[in-house]
């Protein structure tokens, strides 16, 4: 049986782009390794709330769907994760009376920042 989550891996257009845009908006988010574009798999791996998100270099999705990768976080984490995508004029949407905030990077991935209380961590959705 799993023991736990590896890694996530996400196709993108440019993994330094999108490393960059995880780094800015996330602030406990940080670079393990970045592109090497002379590698014959070129890839940067950012570290976002223990998850380790690869992100190669190919063609992302064609479009935007339900599908979505969600991170639990305190409101006040939520709100500062929307001014930093207010700096970066990254667009976002609120949702659920506010416990959830979607967004997506250059390549249609699609993120939430769910809103949970302390304890609640378990009972996502």
């Amino acid at each position: 049986m799993p023991k736990a989550l590896s890694h996530i891996a996400l196709i993108v257009a440019n993994p330094t782009r999108s490393a960059d845009l995880l780094t800015g908006v996330f602030d406990d988010a940080r670079l393990l390794h970045g592109e090497n574009p002379t590698d014959s798999h070129p890839e940067a791996s950012v570290q976002i709330g223990g998850t380790t998100f690869v992100l190669v270099r190919g063609n992302g999705p064609a479009m935007r769907n339900g599908d979505h990768i969600a991170f639990a976080v305190s409101k006040a984490e939520q709100l500062a994760c929307a001014r930093r995508m207010d700096a970066l004029a990254l667009d976002y949407q609120m949702a659920r009376n506010d416990t959830a905030l979607y967004f997506s990077d250059y390549d249609n991935h699609v993120f939430e920042l769910e809103v949970v209380e302390e304890g609640d961590a378990g009972e996502l959705g």
